[in-house]
């Protein structure tokens, strides 16, 4: 509303519903009644004359009447705004701007409170253009003249960030110029600018070999060359403003569509000729009648001004069209081959890509590429070079206006929001793919996984599953943090940077840990360790990194190298405290040494290192590296009192702790002190109170004040605990005390406070015998001391009474044999039969009487004992042994070798001594175990068929409850499959329900009273059988396994079988023989059908039954050890 006291106008708004005044705004010079409320209803844009000044601007208002920004248009005081429209989604502006004979279409963008003219569209004035934005698609724009030209303009943002992190940012008629390597400035601030005659509407930028030159198309039709100096000469640009100069061009270049360079004098576009708003200053009518459609060009370029070192070439620039092909279709994008020269990829209206070569032409018959075409048009299109860098071949990358990222016919993602690469070497074989998802998701893709791997199990389909463990998330991908965030660039090489534009503008640099790890990776290869330390140290990724990967043994080789590379010792300091047993490639960083970028440890590895140190532990990781690097320090660095320190802290870090060495560095410093000598090892090490309180720091100083002690230097251990801040009156009297002894009696009380007892033992008995009382308590505090002692006193008496104290050490400590012979060597024989007794070595006590000479009656005496205590025992072989020899009662012992059922030997004693009345005995005994083997074996036999059938029961239903559960597996949704794999995998743990159950127990097959007892212990220990439970299959498994015969219970066996055939009893011997025949082989058919069914995932009734396996095992040639205990000529034929 116009304001009538001072000619200028108000914004005022109003409510929809009631019409009453809602706000209102200052005065201010409004031109006409061009107004454009943004749809999301934040701003509301109008134009404001402000001629006096330098032309018309776009001013904003909020929705109460207060402004709030402003731009100018940079057109000529006469301009005017004859249009303003927002797009649908309010982040782009056009307007039509009338000026002279022309009208141009302006599209701003606003980011980080700055706004961008990014494209600008000039047309004649009498063609009377007009737009419109599309109503749902929000970077479509629609523009028609009065002669019926109606033009879709499809834009797409691009970003303008290169491969050598140059970040290029288009505004009107400038291109903002930052090396983001150098310094991360968000636009729009700059390292300096290059301004042009009109507004830029296309550019494109080529760095090789040192040439940086760009190329920008202007809206007047007109194109512009620069080319600028090596980047690290660009420090001396800052802020400066370079004007650049139109090329001189005989013909039209026509309407540039899409830009690259070819090599560095030959640019590659797509131009369109025909449309009048196409024509520059360039331009004749002939040549517009002449040439209509799109046409693939190529532009060569030459300059005719010298190019100085340091500066610009911003003039001086020819251009001419040097090959032209029309196009018979519309190209959506265009990008260098980069493993072919003067080469590039075309990519046409549905995702068709055909190869370029310069004065070649596209020929579609031989140089199609079906392999890399995309199945939909994507004007996202990139290639790069993967693989070994001596064959490397191209990927191409695409991404359609779904956010599908294709790499030639394959979709690897489906939700794409941007997309960069990585290259750690220095041949630019890319690496790594950089994708950002519209989960607001950085995943990092090696590009190995795309060649080769399954990217749907690793990378999750791209998609963030929430049920994943929280320690498991950060492996593949990172959070981006602000909703909207896109990859504008990457830093490569051993920066290992991505850099995200966020939605308000500013500018991120994160560095991913998978890409750190990469790059450390490449420098550890490439033996590169100063430059593998710095990115250690500056992304705080631990240091056993290094070790780690190199392997132990090759970084105890180039540890000299490491140490003259970093040439550091503070770092080596820091690199020597964080060492640790622990291996972090492993551990810690396990997911990420676990990718294909390691396999270039094998070319570290494969070089032959020699003259490996015996004194490097293989073992002790901390100590092995310390001592490496100690060494280096002495070959590597000259001295100076950092280099001793240095090696102190390699000393107090080892595991374990080198103190007295470091005490004996720090004592030769103090040495030279006292002497005050000039000598020049002097004045490069520290002082010795500088060294010692170094010491401290790094240890506790209570083993440091122990360490002095074990040096036996009562001067030092006083300083130490000085330094170490204790009271003098804790210490002072031990040390005095100490001081008083004798040095032999003193080292000795040191070494007992140190727990060194080998040292003490040495020094006590040398102290003489006088003090062997000592040396005596001592040994029977410490047994280990006792083969120390003998060595060490050689006097037979002392010697005699060393033995008999170490032989009652190994009786308390119910070591009985060895006992006995420590007892046998100082000829104590009552306690070594004593011993020989306690372990129930009847031989041998009954020898130690011989030695003893014992009387007759004593020694029947204690035969008799043995032979009870025996049968006590379970012995009854050896105790028959007893009565038959030293006894001879010959009844006696035959019924005790019948108890012990060695049948063929109580068969010879009875027959030696002609005794029928027990051979008779022998007789029915034997009689009497067969027939009770008998009805075990058929008893056995029996509860293997039980056990088995109750197994294949309990199996089959187990199996049914698997494939239940895999059936419900299969319909849950695909975002919940780590739920589903949870539940599976707690199957082995669930219970089987039975509607039965049986009492177990097992079947008896050994025969001797101890075989029993051992049976029924193993039973014991294995545990009841739970009908149910969740081991019950295997439980039953086990059972089955431990009813086999015993290597006892088949020499029994075969004794008996032998002795019934001696006694004239072979139906017996035959009937025995055939039933434990026929239980072994169930039982080794019943465990062979169990293991099987175990293994397979289904249960035949028809094959896995036991008559069948039986038939199997009986087939198969059996084992001459499984079979040995039957006779030959009982055999079944």
């Amino acid at each position: 509303m116009p304001n009538s006291s001072s000619l200028k106008k108000r914004l005022k708004v109003w409510e929809r519903d009631a019409g009453a005044l809602h706000a209102s705004s200052e005065p201010k010079e409004l031109m006409g009644a061009i107004l454009e409320w943004m749809p999301s209803g934040a701003k509301i844009a109008a134009v404001c004359d402000r001629k006096p000044e330098a032309g018309p601007s776009i001013v904003f208002y909020e929705r109460n009447g207060l402004e709030r920004s402003s731009f100018r248009i940079n057109e000529p005081v006469d301009a005017t705004v004859e249009l303003l429209k927002w797009n649908c989604s309010s982040d782009l502006l056009a307007a039509i701007v009338r000026s002279g004979n022309y009208d141009s279409v302006k599209i701003w963008f606003f980011s980080n409170n700055h706004w961008y003219l990014k494209h600008e569209i000039k047309y004649l004035r009498k063609d009377g253009v007009r737009f419109m934005w599309d109503p749902t698609k929000p970077q479509q724009l629609i523009s028609w003249t009065l002669g019926g030209q109606v033009t879709v303009y499809k834009f797409i943002w691009v970003t303008a960030v290169m491969e050598d992190s140059t970040a290029l940012v288009i505004d009107d008629s400038k291109i903002l110029v930052t090396p983001l390597s150098l310094s991360l400035l968000p636009p729009p601030m700059y390292l300096f600018t290059l301004n042009f005659p009109s507004a830029v509407r296309e550019m494109a930028f080529y760095s090789t070999k040192g040439k940086n030159r760009l190329a920008a198309l202007l809206s007047n039709g007109c194109l512009c060359v620069a080319e600028l100096p090596a980047p690290d000469t660009w420090e001396e640009l800052e802020g400066k403003e370079f004007s650049v100069e139109p090329c001189v061009s005989a013909t039209s270049l026509g309407s540039f569509v899409h830009l690259m360079w070819l090599d560095s004098h030959m640019l590659l576009a797509v131009s369109h000729y025909g449309f009048n708003h196409s024509n520059c200053s360039f331009q004749t009518p002939s040549s517009e009648d002449r040439l209509c459609g799109f046409y693939l060009q190529e532009i060569q370029l030459a300059c005719y001004e010298d190019n100085l070192p340091g500066l610009l070439t911003c003039s001086g620039w020819h251009a001419k069209v040097s090959y032209q092909n029309l196009l018979e279709g519309l190209v959506m994008g265009i990008v260098p081959n980069p493993a072919k020269r003067c080469a590039a990829f075309v990519q046409f209206d549905g995702g068709e890509v055909f190869e370029y070569t310069s004065k070649l032409g596209i020929t579609r018959r031989d140089l199609k590429h079906d392999e890399i075409s995309f199945s939909s048009s994507c004007p996202w299109m990139n290639v790069v070079l993967v693989g070994v860098s001596e064959q490397p071949q191209h990927l191409l990358f695409g991404v359609d206006d779904m956010g599908r990222l294709h790499v030639g016919r394959r979709i690897l993602c489906s939700n794409c929001s941007s997309f960069s690469f990585y290259s750690n070497l220095a041949d630019n074989v890319i690496t790594h793919l950089i994708l950002a998802t519209k989960q607001d998701l950085l995943f990092i893709v090696n590009i190995s996984d795309i060649l080769h791997g399954e990217l749907e199990l690793t990378y999750e389909n791209f998609v963030h599953i929430g049920t994943k463990r929280k320690e498991e998330e950060n492996t593949n991908f990172i959070n981006i943090w602000e909703k909207g965030a896109k990859i504008v660039g990457v830093l490569h090489g051993d920066e290992a940077a991505v850099i995200l534009q966020t939605h308000r503008g500013n500018l991120e640099c994160i560095y991913p840990r998978k890409l750190v790890l990469a790059s450390i990776v490449n420098a550890l290869n490439q033996k590169r360790f100063k430059d593998a330390l710095h990115m250690v140290r500056r992304h705080r990724i631990d240091f056993n990194v290094i070790v780690d990967y190199c392997g132990l043994q090759v970084f105890l080789q180039l540890a000299s190298e490491f140490v003259r590379q970093v040439n550091n010792l503070s770092y080596i300091t820091e690199f020597v405290c964080a060492i640790k047993n622990e291996k972090m490639t492993e551990t810690l960083y396990k997911k990420f040494f676990s990718l294909p970028y390691c396999k270039g440890k094998k070319d570290l590895q494969a070089n032959d290192f020699k003259g490996s140190d015996a004194s490097l532990d293989a073992n002790n990781k901390v100590s092995s590296v310390l001592l490496a690097i100690r060494r280096a320090l002495g070959q590597q660095v000259p001295e100076s009192p950092a280099r001793e320190l240095c090696i102190l802290t390699t000393l107090a870090r080892s595991d374990p702790p080198a103190l007295e060495e470091a005490l004996e560095r720090v004592k030769v410093i103090r040495e030279m002190e006292l002497l005050d000598s000039d000598d020049p090892r002097r004045m490069n090490c520290p002082s010795s109170e500088e060294a010692l309180k170094h010491l401290l720091w790094l240890s506790d100083s209570d083993a440091v004040f122990e360490a002095a002690l074990g040096l036996y230097d009562l001067n030092l251990a006083a300083i130490v605990a000085l330094n170490s801040q204790r009271d003098p009156k804790e210490f002072l009297p031990f040390l005095q005390e100490l001081e008083r002894l004798p040095v032999l009696l003193m080292r000795y009380n040191i070494d007992l406070r140190l727990r060194r007892f080998e040292k003490a033992l040495i020094h006590i008995v040398s102290a003489g015998d006088a003090h062997f009382a000592d040396c005596m308590n001592l040994v029977k505090k410490n047994p280990q001391l006792f083969p120390l002692g003998l060595q060490l006193i050689t006097d037979p008496i002392k010697r005699g009474q060393v033995l008999e104290a170490w032989g009652d050490q190994l009786s308390d400590e119910k070591c009985f044999e060895d006992a006995a012979a420590t007892y046998l060597c100082c000829s104590c024989l009552p306690k070594a039969l004593k011993a020989y007794r306690e372990c129930g070595n009847w031989s041998g006590v009954l020898t130690v009487a011989g030695l003893i000479k014992l009387e007759r009656d004593e020694v029947m005496q204690l035969a008799h004992e043995l032979c009870e205590e025996l049968q006590a025992l379970g012995k009854p072989g050896e105790a028959a042994k007893i009565a038959l020899e030293y006894c001879g009662d010959i009844s006696v012992g035959i019924n005790l070798l019948i108890s012990a059922r060695d049948w063929e030997e109580a068969l010879r004693v009875a027959f030696l001594h002609r005794r029928e009345d027990l051979v008779s005995e022998v007789k029915n005994a034997s009689l009497d175990c067969a027939s009770s083997l008998i009805d075990e074996y058929k008893e056995g036999l029996e509860k293997v068929g039980k056990y088995l059938a109750r197994y294949l029961a309990v199996r089959q239903r187990r199996l049914l409850l698997a494939a239940k559960l895999q059936a419900e597996e299969r319909s849950i949704n695909d975002t919940d499959d780590d739920t589903a794999s949870e539940a599976s995998s707690t199957f082995s743990g669930m219970s089987v329900y039975t509607t039965g159950t049986r009492k177990s127990s097992a079947a008896s097959t050994s025969s001797t009273v101890a075989g029993k007892a051992r049976d029924a212990r193993r039973q014991r220990s294995r545990g009841k059988i739970r009908p149910g439970s969740p081991g019950e299959e295997m439980a039953l498994v086990e059972h089955l396994k431990g009813m086999s015969l015993t290597a006892g219970a088949k020499s029994e066996l075969k004794s008996l079988l032998v002795s019934l055939v001696m006694l004239g009893k072979e139906e017996t011997a035959r009937k025995l023989q055939h039933v434990g025949e026929n239980f072994q082989l169930s039982h080794m058919a019943a465990v062979r059908l169990a293991e099987d069914t175990m293994s397979n995932d289904s249960i035949d009734e028809h094959t896995h039954t036991l008559e069948r396996y039986v038939q199997k095992v009986k087939t198969e040639p059996q084992d001459s050890d499984a079979f040995s205990w039957r006779c030959r000529v009982f055999l079944s034929p």
